[in-house]
């Protein structure tokens, strides 16, 4: 069974603004399946992960390029960075939008190489696993807390119970898992782990030590939905703070991870900077953490970080999906007063707290905090150069398990989980 994928409106708009289109992400993720499909009678399509291809693209780039002439989709380009420079070379002579479409998995690697040969003639697009929406049918826009939207798109979806919701987590959003019945969650989980040990991992640097790499992301794992604290995770994995840092980056860069940025305004005191990581396949965290199935995670004592885990990742992915930046944040201040998201769009920040049970009390007695940052900017402060800081705060959002879309008072509402 094929998924459609909302970011294939992305990756087209892309194809026809630059000559280049590269569709990066973390393995499996359906990249490959995605762009050979749109390419389906339309382009050549060649994998370097091929070794005979591979071979001639590395010690023949000109006659590969003449032998898979654009269009073309060139899948797992990382192998032969080579090519970066004689694609170059290709669209300047020919300036032809959208003849390239190009798939790499070492975002670390890939990234690295395009930055320095296509700069400006390449539209990047980031993937991730299936969202929610996606295995349900929908496309929706980027998450934004409008209650006229949250109401409307609560009346065409099936509502989802707590247990279809751990259910969800605990399957995780590779497609292969919901393509192919019956399919051995444990084997897969199993053999992307040593896939992405042995072939993203094994030739970089910074990773002398695969098995303490490997015990590092338990580590993550473990500590998902929490603020980073390098000295904990260094003493934890055995290894030097400036190391924890690196490899935490080397997972962010890979997909695995999301790091999570402190709010912070000039009008706000206290405020704690460290970033707040998540682990955004929640299958494969809990597959890494050895929870035995979707019921003892809901009833486990990390019930609750996996759910906000599931919901921030789901909120990520549909900026992702929508090819943009998520302009998400969270707050935590000295008084360990927190705030789990907030969405910093223009000068409106929507304050969003998230809630395992139904109808949490109280839930949003801390967006107060945020009230030094509201206000329009007087005199003194245009002169100053300070109008900058003054922000509205809009509507608010409990995600939570509620049964539908329901106000909590004049400025926050109730937001169901499932719709999100």
């Amino acid at each position: 069974m094929f998924y459609e994928r909302t970011i294939e409106r992305t990756l087209r708009s892309l194809s026809e603004t630059f000559p280049v289109t590269l569709l990066t992400g973390p393995r499996q993720v359906g990249k490959t399946t995605l762009l050979s499909k749109m390419a389906e009678g339309s382009r050549k399509i060649v994998s370097l992960d091929n070794p005979t291809i591979r071979a001639l693209a590395k010690s023949e780039p000109e006659l590969f390029l003449q032998r898979y002439a654009p269009p073309v989709l060139i899948d797992e380009i990382q192998y032969v960075p080579e090519l970066f420079e004689y694609i170059k070379v290709y669209v300047d002579a020919h300036k032809i939008n959208g003849d390239f479409w190009l798939t790499g998995s070492q975002t670390f690697h890939t990234m690295k190489h395009v930055t320095e040969s296509l700069a400006g003639r390449v539209g990047v697009v980031r993937m991730l696993g299936l969202s929610n929406s996606e295995i349900m049918g929908k496309h929706n826009p980027p998450f934004a807390v409008e209650p006229d939207t949250l109401i409307k798109r609560a009346g065409e979806i099936n509502a989802m119970n707590i247990g279809d919701i751990f259910s969800r987590i605990f399957k995780g959003s590779m497609p292969r898992l919901y393509e192919v019945d019956n399919m051995d969650r444990e084997a897969y989980f199993e053999s992307y782990l040593e896939t992405y040990i042995s072939r993203d991992i094994r030739d970089l640097s910074q990773i002398a030590d695969e098995m303490a790499f490997l015990n590092f992301i338990g580590i993550v794992a473990a500590r998902t939905a929490t603020n980073v604290n390098y000295d904990v995770l260094s003493a934890e994995a055995g290894i030097s703070a400036p190391t924890a840092k690196q490899w935490l980056s080397v997972l962010v860069s890979s997909g695995l991870a999301a790091l999570i940025p402190a709010y912070s305004n000039n009008a706000l005191k206290r405020v704690v900077k460290a970033p707040r990581m998540y682990f955004l396949d929640t299958g494969l965290c809990a597959y890494i953490l050895r929870w035995p199935n979707a019921e003892v995670l809901e009833r486990g004592a990390m019930g609750g970080a996996f759910f906000e885990t599931w919901v921030v990742s789901e909120i990520y992915k549909s900026y992702i999906n929508n090819g943009k930046r998520p302009p998400l944040y969270f707050y935590r201040d000295g008084n360990k007063k927190e705030i789990d998201i907030i969405i910093s769009a223009a000068s409106t920040v929507n304050p969003i707290e998230i809630k395992k049970s139904s109808a949490p009390k109280d839930a949003v007695k801390n967006f107060s905090v945020l009230k030094p940052i509201e206000g329009e900017a007087d005199d003194e402060d245009m002169f100053s150069g300070a109008s900058h800081l003054k922000t509205t705060i809009g509507t608010g959002a409990v995600i939570c398990m509620s049964a539908d879309v329901m106000p909590i008072d004049k400025k926050n509402w109730y937001v169901p989980a499932w719709i999100i």
